[in-house]
């Protein structure tokens, strides 16, 4: 490893092109110039320091977010070259952070990366680029280097030795640049989901984070202290698949396949679980690839034929029987595949999909011998797996039979669809709602107010069932959810196509009481589990109805929360502490009180408790109106946080679920 440091210089730092399209087209490097953007900041240079550890450079790194708002990504590495490069005539450490596409992961020799995550080699000069300023201290050859940067990357002179030191590493400053961000607001939980995550992969790498914006954390943190974590996984994926499955029972152990290839180092784990769906996370070079690729089909076309080949030559698949499909032997499976190769080939910028085709064969390859072997030394296990996917066959063949029905209801229909659906009149999937809506009332009310051009209304009579603890046969023959599938027009399971979808905007009204939420909450699992697409595509939707309407004479206005009530009863000179107008046939007043009450403005609240409280027009002009109303698009930012979250509140397993609401009921705004 001593030859390697020793050879790490500027030489090895390679230049494309200029670094001057960044500030003008931020989106091309970083996917969006929104909080995920500003996150991405700090994955770039945290990628570097990742690709040090996956070199065998570096075993800490560190990221803090400091009282003013900047943030620190630290690391025990080489340290960024110092010496001038010979090409640009700057130093390297200027050149990686104010040339596009300069780095030392291009060159493939010992020097460089064999294996490396900032594929692009974008990382800190974008990060600079994007950033009113930084700061670069790198530790190497026994001293302290600094060099500061302003205004984009602009260096404010030559690198300065600042003291000695007997360590090595790189340490990175920036504040990033408000007129370039919608927010410069860090989220520690966003930082803290996505370092877990490259610990985890990263195998005998301490991650740690350190919060020292103090202020946020008073009432939690005692005085002067700051939030911290710290990652340290010697177990790697093994752990990682532990940690998804934490809730859930298993019914096998956790299986662990590790292999280099000619192609790439192939790390996979593996475990089933009684649940009814699959989770499979897919890692290239550390990237998670949101997408998949070559890496996840190998794996998938190979798990579905060596369990067919196991099952058969065991004798528990007959002649007569047909093979299990690649859906039965995915049910409840959790898995995480991590491939690191020298020269990944990623779709797009956003490196979501791996699209080398020699890791797919590499990645088959190995699977099939491994966990052939594994199905042979641990006959249990074997037994377990065939029978949870032969289960799963038995339900795909009776829940087909249910799908074919409520296919074959939807198509003798026609356009009339289910008789509860009030349809729009429009056929543009792009301007038409669907207004999912909770019992008859407040359907009555929605079908009347709505505008009929673009606006459909379903009301739901009670609550549907909870689909997160039912297979999709069962799920089929509840008749709430059937009427819903009919609507939606884009079929379920094999069937399901996204571009058949009836209408874009796709809104959950429920009331804003805990029965409300509890419909919300089963509806938003339903979507989540198999309707995950129309999610991604942006089209689910919350509506937000108000709270209080809230009277003067004759006007009147609406609050949606308690902020807004208490903001427009001062607008009106109204006591903020008065709850609703007095009764006509109060006490009468002494002279005095009476002048007191002239010099108060008296209103009436209305507190509305469901939305069948409302009339036709209030629901329409507070709830409906485009040019009025307030809806929440329900995103999936973290897949892995919703696929927990949903597990705890809506599995099998009561602990669990008592843990999170203990935990969580303080935070809790009930109208019981």
């Amino acid at each position: 490893m001593a030859d390697k440091k020793q050879n790490y210089s500027a030489e090895q730092i390679q230049v494309l092109e200029g670094l001057d399209p960044v500030r003008k087209r931020p989106g091309m490097y970083i996917g969006t110039t929104d909080v995920r953007g500003l996150h991405h900041l700090i994955w770039e240079i945290v990628d570097n320091s990742i690709d040090e550890a996956m070199a065998g450079h570096c075993n800490k790194i560190m990221i803090s977010v400091n009282e003013d708002g900047s943030v620190t990504v630290a690391d025990n590495g080489r340290g960024i070259p110092v010496d001038k490069h010979k090409t640009t005539g700057k130093s390297a450490l200027e050149t990686v952070l104010t040339v596009l596409h300069a780095g030392g992961k291009f060159g493939g020799d010992a020097s460089g990366y064999k294996v490396s995550g900032g594929l692009h080699g974008v990382g800190v000069s974008v990060v600079n680029a994007l950033s009113t300023r930084l700061l670069a201290e790198v530790r190497r050859d026994g001293k302290v280097h600094q060099q500061e940067y302003k205004d984009g990357g602009s260096p404010q002179g030559d690198i300065a030795v600042v003291g000695d030191t007997k360590s090595t590493g790189t340490s990175i400053t920036f504040w990033p640049d408000p007129t370039i961000f919608e927010t410069i607001e860090f989220d520690a939980q966003t930082i803290l989901t996505r370092i877990r995550q490259q610990a985890y992969l990263t195998k005998g790498v301490e991650i740690s984070f350190e919060d020292k914006r103090t202020k946020l954390y008073e009432e939690k943190l005692p005085k002067g202290s700051t939030y911290k974590y710290r990652f340290y996984f010697e177990g790697g994926v093994q752990s990682y698949v532990s940690h998804l499955n934490h809730n859930k029972e298993p019914l096998t152990d956790v299986i662990y396949i590790e292999k280099q290839t000619d192609e790439c180092l192939i790390e996979i784990a593996f475990q089933y679980t009684n649940a009814f769906s699959e989770n499979i996370i897919t890692f290239a070079n550390n990237i998670h690839t949101l997408e998949g690729g070559m890496h996840l089909t190998g794996m998938r076309t190979s798990l579905t034929r060596t369990i067919n080949s196991y099952a058969r030559d065991k004798g528990f698949l007959k002649e007569k029987d047909d093979n299990m499909t690649n859906e039965d032997v995915r049910e409840g499976l959790t898995a995480v595949i991590s491939v690191k190769l020298a020269e990944p080939q990623f779709e797009g910028q956003t490196k979501s999909k791996l699209g080398n085709p020699e890791v797919r064969g590499a990645v088959e390859k190995t699977f099939n011998e491994k966990f052939a072997e594994y199905l042979e030394e641990n006959p249990n296990d074997g037994k377990a797996i065939i029978g949870k996917g032969m289960l799963a066959a038995r339900a795909r063949l009776a829940s087909r039979a249910a799908r074919d029905t409520v296919l074959r209801k939807g198509a003798l229909e026609g356009m009339t669809l289910p008789g509860k659906l009030a349809d729009c009149s429009s056929r543009d999937p792009s301007k038409s709602e669907l207004y999912i809506v909770e019992g008859d009332s407040a359907g009555g009310s929605a079908k009347q107010g709505r505008d009929r051009e673009y606006q459909a209304i379903l009301p739901l009579r009670g609550k549907i069932l909870n689909v997160e603890q039912a297979r999709l046969d069962k799920m089929l023959n509840n008749n709430e959810i059937k009427s819903l599938i009919i609507a939606l027009g884009t079929g379920i399971g094999e069937t399901f196509e996204l571009e058949k979808i009836r209408y874009q905007r796709v809104v959950i009204m429920t009331d804003a009481d805990v029965d409300g939420a509890h419909i919300r909450t089963l509806l938003l699992t339903l979507f989540y589990r198999y309707f995950k697409e129309v999610i991604e595509a942006g089209y689910i939707y919350i509506a937000q109805p108000p709270l209080y309407k809230i009277s003067k004479g004759k006007t009147s206005h609406y609050a949606y929360n308690e902020t807004e009530k208490t903001a427009i009863l001062k607008q009106m000179g109204a006591d903020t502490e008065q709850e609703e107008s007095p009764d006509a046939d109060e006490a009468e007043e002494t002279a005095e009180e009476a002048a007191d009450t002239k010099k108060k403005v008296r209103v009436n609240i209305q507190r509305y408790k469901g939305l069948g409280e409302m009339n036709p027009e209030q629901l329409w002009e507070t709830t409906m109106d485009p040019a009025e109303r307030s809806m929440l698009k329900v995103t999936i930012q973290d897949a892995e946080m919703a696929d927990a979250i949903f597990d705890t509140l809506m599995g099998s397993e009561v602990p669990p679920r008592r843990k999170f609401i203990q935990t969580h009921a303080k935070h809790a705004n009930l109208d019981v």
